[in-house]
Parts: C-alpha cells; sequence; structure tokens
C-alpha cells in the first residue's frame, strides 16, 4: 500500500487543528488525572502522556511501564479524551492495543532503526488507531519516509507525523534544530500526510513554544503536540519545555491560524508581483554562483601548477568572518549565513579536489 494512496480523513474529524496535551511522562495515576481534567477540552482534543520513556543514560527515570495504560484507560473512559502514547518496541505496541490506546506514536529514537520500526509496524498490523511517526534525531528524509512505508506496508491506514526537531553539533537557542525544510520536503511529497509540529522538543524551553507553534501554523501545519502539567518545575522529566494547562490554553487562544489560500485579486497581483521579482533576483543569484565557481577552477588550476593544497585554512575563516559580518548588517541572519557559506565553500573545494585528479 503506498502512502500517496492513503486519504487519511481522520485528522477531518476536528473541526480545529488537533492539539494533543499533557506530561511528558506519567508519574502516578493523581497526577495524570488532575492534569487532564484541567486540560481545556475545546482546544486540547488527545490527551498524551509517556509509559515508557527511553533515555540515554541508565538510571534516569525511564517511565512508570505498562501500569500508566490504566491511568491512560481511566482519563478515556471517565473524561472521554481519546489519549496517547509513545510505543518504542513492538510489546508497547501490543500492550497499547490491548488497553485501546487512541493515538500510537513512534519517537525519533525507534524511527532510526527500520529494525524497531518493522517489528512495530507487524505488532500493528491493519490497526485502525491512529500512528504518527515523529522524525528520526538525524536530519535524514529517506530515514523517515522508509518507517512509514513499513506502516503503510502492513495495512496500516491512519497515518501522520510528527515534527520534533532534530539534533545538532551547533548551539542554538533550540534543544532540537527546526530544520523546517525538511518536514516541508516530506509534506511536499506526501500532501495528503497530516503533520504535526512538536513545538517542547524542538525549543526544550517553555517560554519558546508559542513562537515555533505560531511558525507551525505559518506553514499550514494540521496540529501541535504540546507538553503540559500541573506543577512543571517539578516534573520527572524534561521539566524546562513543560506548560501549565492554563498556559497552554492561552498560547492556543493568541496563535493565528492561517488560510490556505486567498482569491482576491489584490492578494494574486501582488503575489505574482512578487514571485517574479524573486524569479528574476534567484536568476541572478545562480549567474554569480557560477561565475565564483569559475573562479574557483582557476584557483584549483593554480594549486594544482604550483602544488598547493587545496583547503587554506587561514583564508577561509576570515572569508567566512568577513561575509557573516557583512551579512549580519545586510539582515541576514547568522545561522543562515553559515549553513549558505559552508554549502558554497564545500563545492568549491569539490571543484579543486576534481582538478587535482585531473
Amino acid at each position: 500500500m503506498n502512502i500517496q494512496d492513503l486519504e487519511q480523513t481522520w485528522i477531518n474529524q476536528f473541526d480545529k487543528p488537533l492539539v494533543i496535551g499533557g506530561p511528558c511522562s506519567a508519574e502516578s495515576e493523581k497526577q495524570v488525572m488532575e492534569i487532564a481534567e484541567k486540560l481545556d477540552k475545546n482546544y486540547v482534543q488527545v490527551f498524551r502522556a509517556g509509559i515508557w520513556k527511553p533515555r540515554t543514560k541508565p538510571g534516569n527515570f525511564e517511565g512508570v511501564g505498562a501500569i500508566g495504560l490504566n491511568w491512560l484507560k481511566r482519563v478515556k473512559d471517565e473524561l472521554g479524551m481519546p489519549v496517547a502514547t509513545e510505543v518504542a518496541n513492538a510489546s508497547h505496541a501490543r500492550l497499547a492495543l490491548e488497553f485501546d490506546i487512541d493515538y500510537l506514536w513512534i519517537g525519533a529514537r525507534s524511527t532510526v532503526s527500520p529494525f524497531i520500526v518493522q517489528e512495530i509496524a507487524e505488532a500493528l498490523r491493519d490497526t485502525d488507531k491512529v500512528v504518527l511517526v515523529k522524525n528520526p534525531v538525524n536530519p535524514d528524509l529517506d530515514l523517515w519516509i522508509g518507517a512509514l512505508e513499513r506502516l503503510a506496508a502492513q495495512g496500516i491506514k491512519k497515518l501522520g507525523v510528527i515534527h520534533r526537531g532534530f539534533s545538532s553539533h551547533n548551539k542554538s537557542k533550540y534543544r532540537n534544530e527546526p530544520q523546517w525544510q525538511i518536514a516541508l520536503e516530506l509534506k511536499d511529497k506526501f500532501p495528503n500526510l497530516p503533520i504535526l509540529c512538536d513545538p517542547s522538543h524542538i525549543t526544550g524551553r517553555r517560554d519558546l513554544i508559542f513562537e515555533i507553534a505560531q511558525q507551525a501554523f505559518n506553514l499550514e501545519y494540521n496540529g501541535l503536540m504540546i507538553e503540559t502539567h500541573c506543577h512543571p518545575d517539578e516534573a520527572w522529566s524534561d521539566a524546562k519545555q513543560q506548560i501549565l494547562p492554563e498556559t497552554l490554553k492561552e498560547i492556543l487562544v493568541d496563535l493565528t491560524l492561517r488560510k490556505k489560500n486567498d482569491t482576491s485579486d489584490r492578494y494574486s497581483t501582488l503575489l505574482s508581483q512578487y514571485r517574479n521579482e524573486i524569479d528574476n533576483i534567484d536568476n541572478q543569484l545562480l549567474g554569480l554562483l557560477a561565475s565564483r565557481m569559475d573562479i574557483s577552477k582557476k584557483i584549483g588550476k593554480l594549486k594544482k601548477e604550483h602544488n598547493v593544497a587545496i583547503f587554506q585554512a587561514d583564508r577561509w575563516n576570515v572569508l567566512k568572518k568577513l561575509a557573516i559580518r557583512n551579512g549580519v548588517r545586510m539582515g541576514l541572519s547568522k545561522d543562515f549565513l553559515d549553513q549558505l557559506l559552508v554549502s558554497i565553500h564545500k563545492e568549491s573545494v569539490e571543484l579543486q579536489n576534481q582538478i587535482m585528479k585531473e
């Protein structure tokens, strides 16, 4: 079964963007019920809680285990809320089905392993539950798509993805870099596939959640998964990124939803004008890049003739520092400039390396 052939009408049952809220980890039955009761059901449609918590190092809290499924079932039975939890292996998946959990998600650490995903897919074969796949830890689109394909091959028809950001060696204000372009490429390949954003894991900080949530809606995401706790600072896991149920409501009320399109004459005319301007500038940029690479080839030939190494660290560091400083003055972001310059330099080095081989 191809992902493109799945209609994914399950997302249409909601008259608002889907919001999945609840604690990072279920800690006690009392804690679970307290949070679930305080969530505003007009804005939060699904309750979430982690039962099994994959941790980087042993000795940290790794979840309450299967007993927490009873607590989720109580939320569902008494409050009428659909419930969701993460399944990290086939055993978790079978238990979640046994307790009639409505939404199951495969976490970033599991998505990286085709073996684990295959075992989970087989355990969930032909289920009518919604299965959501978080992006893998590393920025690998093929792994993300591969996980979805494995699930679809097992007859799982209700699929979606969760964008939770990617690990990076570069330090920034985010816990995990959004790298929006990867999620948007997935969205472009599979426009039928619902996509949710997880601002909690992208930011790692409660004060940045609104910013990322709004950006997700600016990009026409279908919903959000946000970690919520009645006593965030006392949470047993990911305390810094959890927010109060009241704060979650404030964020959801303040978010601006964007229209898919606008058919007014003014909008269409201006959009066409601006896009034409971008096309012209893009052509100029491509021409300049081609000219730059021609010069790089000349430098490569000169270095080969004089038996000089390609990479000159001092020159590269000075060039990069100067370009970033000038670009920032022009209103460009440092992160964008860094990525752009590294890409240009990488291509230049590759061209010179090819010349050295001739």
